[in-house]
């Protein structure tokens, strides 16, 4: 599942990652002018087709023509405190809605999940909120805030010692591993892939709502 959010591990220019890195985090210079940057905090992103959510009038009707309500989540914010042995963080999102009937005042709730991923694929946990949106007599649009917060055991996150040496030890220029990236190592891939968690924030959809927002 493709993620509109920063990834777990960044290139970049060892420069500018040097400027952005944070205590906690390993950095790892190869020397070249490319860096990675590992951190105990999960990464945090919108899945793919759940930012949006459209609901219709009563009567099953899904054309244009029965459009009600249409929101969308956007300004997806996090911070993280990795500092105790449960790594906090916490996102906050803004709503932006717009209804197609615009008499008389009206409150429209609309649910939205938030689930904590370990190893791409491995579910921690997960809770459901809503959001509460108050359109005014003959107002159209209306915006909203929304947040999120998960916990992640520090020691499930961290990489083990022998693992970071292996990323870390220096390599001096002619030896055989000099040229290797050792994020490519299998042991090592799996044992970054075991502490990467990812924190996913969305409309917690119906399946036609799910399928309406991938073929639309």
């Amino acid at each position: 599942m493709m993620l509109r959010a920063r990834g777990f591990m960044v290139l970049g220019l060892a420069a500018s990652l040097a400027a952005c890195s944070n205590e906690g985090e390993l950095v790892i210079d190869q020397g070249v002018g490319i860096a990675s940057v590992l951190t105990l905090c999960p990464s945090v992103g919108i899945p793919d087709y759940t930012g949006d959510i459209t609901t219709f009038r009563p009567g099953g009707d899904t054309t244009v023509a029965s459009l009600d309500v249409t929101a969308a989540m956007t300004d997806l914010r996090s911070t993280c405190n990795d500092a105790t042995d449960k790594v906090y963080s916490e996102a906050t999102f803004t709503v932006n809605a717009r209804r197609t009937d615009t008499r008389g005042a009206r409150t429209v709730e609309l649910p939205y999940f938030v689930t904590v991923l370990r190893g791409g694929n491995a579910v921690v946990s997960k809770r459901v909120g809503t959001v509460t949106l108050a359109f005014a007599d003959g107002q159209e649009r209306a915006v909203a805030s929304g947040k999120a917060a998960s916990y992640v055991n520090r020691a499930d996150a961290a990489l083990p010692e022998d693992i970071r040496q292996k990323i870390t030890r220096r390599r001096r220029a002619g030896d055989a591993e000099a040229a290797l990236d050792p994020l490519a190592d299998p042991e090592v891939k799996a044992a970054v892939a075991r502490t990467r968690f990812e924190m996913l924030v969305g409309f917690q959809l119906t399946e036609e709502q799910l399928k309406y927002n991938a073929t639309r």
